[in-house]
């Protein structure tokens, strides 16, 4: 199995209102070494088999005709091995348990 995670956010070039908005909320509380702010979203897919060349292939399609837009919006495709992801997920757990 391969998981992939997709970011997209608006170009550099392109305003973000709702960044913009976020930064200034930031600021007002009183945050002001934070200068700038994008909002994005991020997709997570699992994908079936263990080829990740042409799970790449398959996914850059994707993103570009579907989960984007070009015209106004970036992306970043970051591709693992589901069993890479079971090592790393388990200590990110165990951040957010309490102890009894």
């Amino acid at each position: 199995m391969i998981r992939a995670q997709v970011i997209v956010r608006p170009r550099a070039s392109i305003f973000d209102p709702q960044g913009d908005a976020v930064c200034r909320a930031i600021q007002h509380l009183g945050v002001s070494t934070v200068k700038q702010a994008h909002v994005g979203k991020c997709i997570e897919l699992e994908l079936d088999g263990d080829d990740v060349t042409a799970a790449r292939t398959q996914l850059e399609t994707i993103c570009k005709d579907l989960l984007s837009n070009p015209v106004i919006e970036d992306y970043v495709l970051t591709l693992a091995a589901a069993e890479a992801l079971a090592q790393v997920k388990p200590a990110a757990a165990k951040k957010g348990k309490k102890k009894a």
